[in-house]
């Protein structure tokens, strides 16, 4: 992180709302930005004594700045602080430096000093006398001393080290008591301000009589180390001085003359022994020495001064002080990498080795701290954030600093982490399989397809959509529909297993985020079968006005085959598992049904005894539950020639259905000859002698009967006794003098259908030689009126 700053300068004691600068330009930032960033001004201390103005983007002087109660030991004074701007987080580095004014003049702690010098006091002895303080710097600070009249003493001032002056009264001129005994001076101090200050003190002088020899000081400096934290009562150091003289002019009074600053409130001297020692609290932080001055009296008022150095030594008794300067409590999880989350200043009051400071954060987490400038850190992404893994972080800030032992504080960060939709829906399988039984009732609920979003709230909303896709070219939502809330799928229609056995589709799962992400997953529907259809029989065609009969020769055997029941069912699995029985029969001793082929066989020989016409109920059963079936009528001939056959079954009786039609064409019939029975009557009478003249034909023919089996159907048993297949076509009327016969080639159609309306008989129209010898050779005969049909085809 690139770090900027910028300084400026102003003088103390401004007025609140005076223009410090321009914060904005210096930095080269728009005033929006400050606006949007939300910029403010971090310091350590509590006091702000400088504030900003967004609006205007510059910087005003908040409260009264007194340098020299800010800055109390130091010339060069300051105040440091930082600019804050939030999204993106950015800080800027600011110093204001406070420049002094001649606002103080130089003070004496004490307005008047009193001195008791002999008189015998000898030329060039010298007096020490109180420093005066300016807390002014610069050029503003004490800049000289005079002393008024001075007749008798002179100044001395003595520049120390650390810049402060030492004054001096120096006898210049012997005293005599007997001419003055009170000598009454002023010392003045001046600064070098514009205008000057002065201060001034009253000296008041006392000529004694002679004390010759003043105290001194073994050293004139001393050195001292004190520990901080020290307790009340410690032992500093001892300063000694001796008096050459004898008497009460040898007692030597010690005292610390240091004037406004705190010595006098932390060190005290004892007067007799000259031991220092505390008597309030040291801190390195607030001060790192001490100069003490100790003056040296007798009762003479000869005096000695020397200076007593106290350096204070540090220990590790500051824990470091976490600062948040600027933080953030929600983070995107598609956050960059290096995104600055917190920004923190340490502060550790201790020196050296104890006023360094490391800084950690707890293990496993996606931050790292970066330092950008000294005691300045910043909290950054170090990894790809991810919500679903971790949606909340504790950060757990520890700094330590290096002294023994070392002392730590800490700081718990809780940094919530935002959703961003990057989770499509996934279904809880890769494929889904669903049963439902046909017959359904529209809406039934067939099944539930689920999908989970590993994201938050409105991106991990799903939502169900049915996909759009065709089955057997019909779109597919007219068969099913998808909830959109719950994904339940509903069947809209009632579904036939006979019409669609399966389907698929896709349903597609979108989440509520922005863009939306969407997976889908592969839905097979099996349609389970019902047993909702009967069975459908094939063979033997049953036609409305007609009957088919099967022809059963009278040297049939045991278990010759008469014709075979053939039927379906649509239904699939044991739904569509048929079964034959016998339900009636005209003699049930002679035939049996195979149970599971439908065969019709005989049970036992045929006998003359038997009947010709034989009628048989044949119940075809599936497998279902409940079961259904379908019932078939089979007429079986026993009968050796065909004439026989056609007598025995004209008498079968028409079905109602086969009457209704009849009787709706006689009324029909009758109704068109009531309207046209004069005209009809000619044409009438000239038809039936027409037919009368073609029955004579037909009279003197002998048909032979053929037998008939079921359409390509071999007998296995051999009971056969044709070796091929003919086809016959028969016409014939009520008056059968008259006929034409038409018989076929050999082909596959093996119906023998009998028009049962039909009374007469069927004569031979050629000779028995002339059918055989040409067996392929069409015979067509006509009858007029009523016509009876009756194809018969021989398969052996």
């Amino acid at each position: 992180m690139v770090i900027f700053s910028v300084s400026y300068s102003i003088p103390e004691e401004m007025g609140k709302g005076s223009l410090v600068g321009n914060i904005a330009q210096d930095l080269g930032l728009e005033i929006k930005r400050l606006i949007s960033g939300k910029a403010k001004i971090y310091t350590r201390n509590s006091d702000e004594y400088i504030e900003l103005n967004r609006e205007r983007g510059v910087l005003l002087v908040k409260e009264r700045i007194d340098r020299e109660a800010l800055c109390t030991e130091t010339a060069l004074c300051a105040l440091h602080f930082q600019i804050i701007l939030e999204n993106p987080m950015e800080f800027y580095s600011v110093t204001v430096q406070i420049t002094d004014i001649n606002d103080n003049a130089p003070t004496f702690e004490k307005s008047e000093m009193k001195f008791k010098i002999s008189e015998s006091a000898i030329t060039g002895a010298k007096f020490v006398l109180e420093r005066a303080v300016d807390r002014d710097v610069g050029i503003n600070d004490l800049q000289r001393y005079n002393l008024n009249p001075a007749d008798n003493f002179a100044l001395k001032v003595h520049s120390n080290a650390d810049g402060n002056k030492n004054v001096e009264m120096v006898l210049q001129k012997p005293l005599d008591r007997e001419k003055q005994e009170q000598i009454s001076l002023v010392l003045t101090a001046v600064d070098g301000g514009e205008p000057q200050m002065t201060g001034t003190m009253l000296i008041l002088i006392t000529v004694l009589d002679a004390n010759d020899n003043a105290p001194v000081f073994t050293q004139p400096t001393y050195k001292a180390t004190v520990t901080e934290n020290s307790p009340k009562g410690s032992v500093v150091a001892t300063v000694t001085a001796s008096d050459a003289d004898q008497g009460s002019n040898s007692k030597i009074t010690y005292s610390i003359t240091n004037t406004l600053d705190n010595v006098r409130k932390v060190f005290e001297v004892n007067k007799e022994t000259g031991v220092v020692s505390l008597i309030g609290d040291i801190d390195f932080e607030k001060a790192r020495h001490f100069q003490i001055n100790v003056l040296a009296s007798d009762d003479g008022g000869l005096t000695d001064s020397c200076k007593l150095i106290v350096d204070v030594q540090d220990v590790n008794d500051n824990k470091p002080e976490i600062n948040i300067m600027s933080k953030s409590t929600v983070i995107s999880e598609d956050a960059e990498y290096n995104t600055v989350v917190t920004m923190i200043n340490i502060e550790d009051l201790d020196s050296g080795e104890n006023g360094k400071v490391q800084c950690f954060i707890s293990e496993n987490v996606p931050f790292i701290l970066k330092t950008s400038t000294n005691n300045f850190y910043s909290l950054v992404t170090d990894s790809e954030l991810d919500r679903e893994t971790a949606s909340e972080y504790n950060i757990t800030v520890t700094c330590s600093d290096e002294g023994v032992p070392s002392l730590s504080s800490s700081v718990t960060l809780t940094l919530q982490i935002s959703d961003v939709n990057d989770n499509a829906p996934v279904f809880e399988r890769s494929s889904y399989e669903a049963y439902i039984v046909e017959n359904n009732t529209p809406g039934l609920s067939i099944f539930t397809v689920k999908a989970r979003d590993a994201d938050w709230k409105q991106n991990a909303r799903v939502s169900y959509i049915l996909e759009d896709s065709s089955v057997n070219g019909v779109p597919v939502s007219s068969y099913v529909s998808v909830s959109a809330d719950s994904g339940v799928i509903h069947a809209v229609r009632s579904l036939d297993y006979e019409q669609i056995k399966d389907f698929q589709f896709r349903v597609k799962a979108q989440d509520g985020g922005s863009p939306p992400l969407s997976s889908n997953v592969t839905v097979k529907i099996l349609v389970q079968d019902q047993n909702d259809n009967p069975p459908q029989v094939l063979y033997p065609v049953q036609t409305g006005g007609s009957v088919v009969a099967e022809m059963v020769p009278r040297s049939a055997d045991v278990g010759y085959l008469v014709t075979k029941v053939v039927a379906v069912d649509v239904d699939s699995g044991q739904n569509a598992w048929l079964s034959y029985k016998l339900q009636k029969a005209t003699d049930r001793a002679l035939f049996e049904v195979g149970l599971q082929n439908g065969e019709i066989r005989t049970v036992r020989q045929v006998t003359d005894k038997d009947a010709v016409k034989q009628r048989l109920s044949v119940i075809v059963e599936d497998n279902g539950q409940p079961s259904r079936s379908a019932t078939v009528i089979v007429n079986v001939a026993v009968a050796d020639s065909f004439p026989e056959v056609l007598s025995e079954f004209t008498d079968f009786p028409h079905d109602k259905e086969y009457n209704d039609n009849l009787t709706f064409y006689l009324v029909l019939a009758l109704a068109v000859v009531s309207f046209l029975f004069i005209t009809s009557l000619v044409v009438i009478i000239s038809v039936k002698i027409y037919r009368w003249r073609q029955s004579r034909v037909l009279y003197q023919s002998n048909l032979p009967v053929i037998p008939y089996y079921p359409p390509r159907y071999s007998d296995t048993l051999g009971t056969g006794t044709l070796q091929h297949v003919y086809n016959y076509e028969v016409c014939r009327t009520t008056d059968s003098r008259k006929s034409d016969c038409k018989f076929g080639r050999a082909g596959s159609q093996n119906v023998l259908i009998m028009d049962p309306s039909s009374t007469g008989t069927m004569q031979r129209i050629q000779s028995e030689k002339s059918i055989l010898d040409e067996p392929d050779s069409p015979v067509e005969v006509r009858v007029g009126g009523p016509v009876w049909t009756t194809l018969v085809t021989v398969t052996n």
